[in-house]
């Protein structure tokens, strides 16, 4: 099976080719073949950025831009909630941050700037 770059707005594995540009489907965000091939100068950055390219840091405040289902439990964070003082940490989940309903680790790619 052929592995396909993987999307520089939302991050996620699950694109495919169309014509000469990628598409990711989660997203819906397009982008040239060659982009992909030279290397995107902004992935390997190390800037965590929200689902419109905006860049974050610790101690903003974030609005969720999708329902969200809390695996494991029957919570369901809601589209426009916003999260005060969030925190930025390595790995799959970038964002860490507090809600009324608990603690939680979030993708940016689920959220934008307020």
């Amino acid at each position: 099976m052929q592995t396909f770059a993987n999307c520089p707005q939302c991050g996620l594995e699950n694109t495919y080719p169309d014509g000469s540009n990628f598409v990711c489907p989660d997203c819906a965000h397009e982008w040239p073949m060659a982009a992909a091939e030279d290397g995107d100068a902004g992935d390997g950055d190390g800037i965590i950025r929200d689902s419109n390219g905006n860049p974050l840091t610790d101690g903003d405040s974030v609005l969720l831009i999708k329902d969200l289902k809390v695996k494991g439990s029957s919570i369901v964070l809601k589209k426009g909630t916003k999260v005060k003082s969030i925190r930025l940490v390595s790995g799959d989940h970038e964002v860490d941050c507090k809600t009324d309903s608990g603690s939680f680790m979030l993708k940016a790619c689920f959220l934008k700037k307020a």
